[in-house]
């Protein structure tokens, strides 16, 4: 972040000062939500929730070196040298603080949405642009009404373009970020059952994902998966649009798309300038939609061939994203435990099918906020395992035994029903033997990154 004086600050949330404190002119180029890890002279925005109140720690914070803070209330006593900006909301101050911030920058941003992959497409599309660019992008998946502020707040003058991931669970919180950010570049990877507990139907779904045009600006690009049917019907947008497939009638298509019996995937890309090979250094056929989507957006921003074949293979996944871990004894591990649902589960469930281990085996878990279609929904996933040919299930979780049940009718040869972790850990010592690959995946509040830790240790180094 680049200096912003207090004085500025103030005028941008509307703020009124308390205490002492009055040199307005003194500069902050720091801005922080955690008093846990607190840097000299910076901002700390207590932030307040259901369950946490950020305004608890405003001391600690301060006393830890932070230079000022946000509040939303008055305090009792003020620590000398410290100010302290009172605003309505410190959310709502922190959100216009990140937008008055990014205009400074005359760069153009990329926003990506979507039900599954948002992660994965950005991380694509920063490795393309990366070739030709300075490239801000979020990091991991900081991509709600906090982390996107404070993605912008990380902006300088050395970065020349942002690539931006917009998460949601609820209606108008895409609108909420879209406000922030203004994308120059729209981009929606899908829509699928994420968060439909909160929604009802996928229509429902889609109209909220795309809000991210409601604050587009107007020359704005929207670059959108044309093999997803629902995505397909918003073939009317006030907005450039290109489609991105492996059907018929998509602007950039990929073809031959196959495995290279490694860790890599191979296809042909066509686009309205060039058909070239690629080499996507990832597994799964539904890579080629964050690369073709990310050709999409190297080519809006000038770039060669050569630099987005080579964008493309320096692609690296987000930490717990389908990350290859090679063990001793042939075995391999697929660290997916970042988070899950129905169709990232069977995209999972693909490319653990189309590795050439003797044995395949998947640790599942519960999918949340699937409401009322959880049965069905985690039943799905047991039934793809069949048909994909997984010798082995271990499910995980109250949910997951809809997985197990469903595993069991078509035709997995040995299936695990676990109530909780611990009682997997043994079952995994079973299960792991020489020229094994197994995929472990879950959702986020099921912390499988634990059980890829236990994998870790009962099984030796490559």
């Amino acid at each position: 972040m680049e200096p912003m004086t207090i004085r500025e600050i103030l005028d941008v949330v509307g703020g009124r000062m308390l205490g002492e404190f009055d040199d307005l002119d003194r500069t902050i180029a720091r801005v922080e939500t955690d008093s846990r890890t607190i840097h000299e002279g910076s901002l700390f925005v207590p932030l307040s929730g259901e369950r946490f109140d950020g305004h608890a720690y405003i001391n600690s914070a301060l006393e830890g070196g932070a230079a000022g803070c946000f509040t939303q209330r008055e305090r009792e006593s003020y620590l000398p040298g410290k100010f302290y900006i009172k605003v309505p909301n410190t959310t709502r101050a922190l959100r216009d603080l990140a937008k008055h911030y990014k205009n400074k920058f005359h760069i153009p941003v990329v926003a990506i949405t979507g039900s599954v992959g948002k992660t994965t497409t950005k991380d694509m599309v920063a490795a393309v642009l990366g070739e030709k660019y300075k490239v801000l992008k979020t990091e991991g998946n900081l991509n709600n009404d906090i982390g996107v502020p404070m993605t912008l707040l990380r902006l300088n003058h050395e970065y020349e373009i942002a690539v931006l991931e917009l998460g949601m669970n609820h209606a108008g919180e895409i609108d909420y970020l879209s406000d922030i950010v203004e994308p120059d570049v729209a981009l929606i990877t899908n829509v699928g059952d994420s968060h439909i507990e909160f929604f009802g139907s996928r229509e429902k779904i889609l109209d909220a994902k795309s809000e991210i045009f409601h604050h587009a600006k107007e020359h704005c690009l929207a670059i959108l998966n044309g093999d997803d049917p629902l995505v397909r019907t918003l073939d009317q947008l006030p907005f450039t649009t290109v489609w991105c497939g492996m059907g018929e009638g998509n602007d950039y298509r990929a073809t031959g798309v196959h495995s290279d019996g490694g860790s890599h995937m191979l296809c042909e890309a066509k686009t309205p300038r060039m058909t070239c090979s690629l080499e996507i250094p990832a597994m799964g056929e539904h890579m080629v939609y964050p690369t073709l989507m990310a050709l999409a957006v190297g080519e809006h921003f000038g770039l060669t061939e050569q630099e987005m074949v080579d964008g493309v293979l320096h692609f690296a996944p987000t930490k717990m994203r389908m990350n290859i871990l090679h063990r001793g004894n042939g075995i391999t591990i697929l660290n997916d435990t970042y988070n899950a649902n129905p169709q990232s589960m069977r995209a999972a469930v693909e490319v653990l099918a189309s590795t050439k281990a003797q044995h395949k085996v998947a640790v599942l878990g519960d999918m949340f906020e699937l409401g009322p279609l959880a049965p069905v929904l985690h039943a799905g996933v047991g039934e793809y395992l069949g048909k994909a040919g997984i010798h082995c299930l271990v499910a995980v979780g109250e949910l997951a035994r809809h997985i197990a049940e469903a595993a069991r009718q078509s035709g997995v040869e040995t299936v695990y029903d676990c109530p909780d972790k611990e009682s997997a850990r043994p079952v995994l010592e079973q299960v792991i033997g020489p020229n094994t690959t197994v995929l472990v995946k879950a959702s986020r509040g099921m912390a499988f990154e634990e059980l890829v830790e236990y994998l870790k240790s009962i099984t030796t180094e490559a």
